[in-house]
Formats: C-alpha cells, structure tokens, sequence
C-alpha cells in the first residue's frame, strides 16, 4: 500500500517538531537565559546608538567589548587582575578553612556556642566595612588589608549556615543510631556530616559574594592596583566602558564560583545517603 505524499510530509513535518521540542525542553534553562541576556544586549545596544541617552552615562556592548580588547593589551590590567584574584583567593580559602571546622565544632559543642556565638553574632550585625579603616591603619593598603576584609565578609556566613546544618541534623536519626550502640565518630560521619552538606555549600555560595564585595570595597577605598582600583580609576576620569568592564569581570568571577561549588556540590550529593 502507497502512502500519499502529503500525508508523508505530513509526519515528517510532525516528528522534526516533536524532535525540536524535546531538544527545546532539554536545554530550555539556557534557551530562556540566552534568550533574555541577547534581548538585553540589543535593547542596551539600541539605547546607547539611538542618542536619547548621552553615550558617556550608558555606554554599549560595543563600546564596552572595546574597552575590554584595549584592556587585554595593558601589562597593568593584567596585574590588576592577579592581585585582585590573589586577594580573593587567599580571604576565601581562609575562610572557608576557618568557618567550616569552627562551625562543626560550635554545633556540636554547647560551651563553645557560648563562648564563640557572642563575636560571631556581633561581626554579624556590624557590617564589616565600618572596619576598613582600621583594617587599613593595621594592615597597610597593601594587599594584606584586602585579604583581611574578603576574609570577615565570607567566614561569617559559613560559620552560621555550617553552625545550622549541624542544629539541623535529624533528631529522630541519631536517637535510632545511639539505640544501636553507634559511637559519636559514626554518628558523626554517617548523619551529621552529610546531614549539613547543603548548608555548608549555600553559606559557601553566599560567603562567595560577600567575599567579591570585600574585594571590591577594599580596593576603592585604598589601594594601589586591582580590579577595584581600576575600576576607581576610570570612574573618576569618567570611562564608563572601562567601568562596565570591571564590573562585568567581578560578575563573572561571582558566576563562575557558583557554577563551581555546584558542581561540586552535585559531586557530594551523590554521596550522601539517598531516602528510599
């Protein structure tokens, strides 16, 4: 039997829709997030050629993609750039080496919350920029100060969201495992640990900006290189597209760190005991 040529169009037509749909809904957050981004860029772009807005407030994703190749030419940039990722990298890695463990054991120990929960709720409360200058008056405006500040702003939502996690733990879990003999090192290991994975990467990924912001805070307010500084620089001499760039490179530094402890934190997800 001959199938009719229009009713063969017909399903071919139909299964390249159904095969376009199905490639749609499997990458549909990036088609959503690349589709939003591109219409921002063009009505961005548009605005700053139509002249209603006077190009040195609002600048252009042309004019800033530049600025940005003029800047990957500047010996200077690039040591802006590592001074300010060796800031970065030094505060938060010491913040996450300190708040971790010291959250663990603050959780775990009454005397030590009594004793560590007053300064933590106190550098909570106070906002950590109303000690830059002391921070500066101690350290210097080298890099150190820098370090000093990314460090306060990222260990304290680590120390709280870790000291949560463990206050979180499932009670009815460690009851059954004590009715079994388990010691406090299984306990520990088998419902705490992976208990408080999640709060640890959320106070991990919150630490993350609040670390960029230190960075950022302390280079404008004294410093001799860095992105920060950089970005102090043009704003005074009034050059919005280097401006934007500087801006752009801390947004994507903050994108790409979350993207990281992700992943990683998708990497501990499997370990941790699935419910059934």
């Amino acid at each position: 039997m001959t199938i009719p040529a229009h009713l063969e169009l017909s399903t071919q037509s139909k299964r390249r829709r159904s095969s376009l749909a199905r490639l749609y809904l499997a990458h549909e957050r990036t088609a959503i997030a690349g589709g939003t981004l591109l219409a921002l860029l063009l009505v961005w772009e548009a605005l700053g050629a139509s002249g209603l807005v006077d190009p040195l407030f609002i600048s252009s994703p042309t004019r800033v993609a530049r600025a940005a190749w003029l800047l990957s030419h500047d010996r200077d940039f690039w040591t802006d750039l590592q001074v300010s990722a060796t800031e970065f990298m030094l505060g938060y890695g010491a913040a996450l080496a300190v708040a971790i463990p010291l959250g663990l054991a603050v959780g775990l120990s009454k005397r030590l919350q009594y004793l560590i929960g007053p300064f933590g709720d106190t550098l909570n409360a106070v906002p950590r920029v109303t000690l830059l200058p002391l921070i500066i008056i101690w350290c210097g405006i080298g890099i150190w100060s820098k370090v000093v500040v990314v460090f306060l702003g990222a260990v304290i939502p680590l120390l709280i969201n870790t000291h949560s996690g463990v206050k979180a733990s499932e009670a009815r879990f460690i009851r059954v495992a004590r009715s079994f003999s388990a010691s406090r090192r299984k306990i520990f290991s088998s419902i705490i640990l992976p208990g408080i994975v999640p709060f640890i990467f959320t106070g991990a990924k919150y630490g993350a900006g609040r670390a960029l912001l230190g960075v950022v805070v302390g280079e404008l307010y004294a410093s001799t290189a860095g992105l920060g500084h950089l970005i102090a620089d043009a704003g005074n001499t009034l050059q919005v597209d280097v401006v934007f760039v500087g801006a752009l490179l801390f947004m994507a530094a903050g994108l790409i760190v979350v993207a990281l402890l992700d992943a990683l934190e998708h990497r501990f997800e499997r370990w941790r005991p699935q419910p059934r």
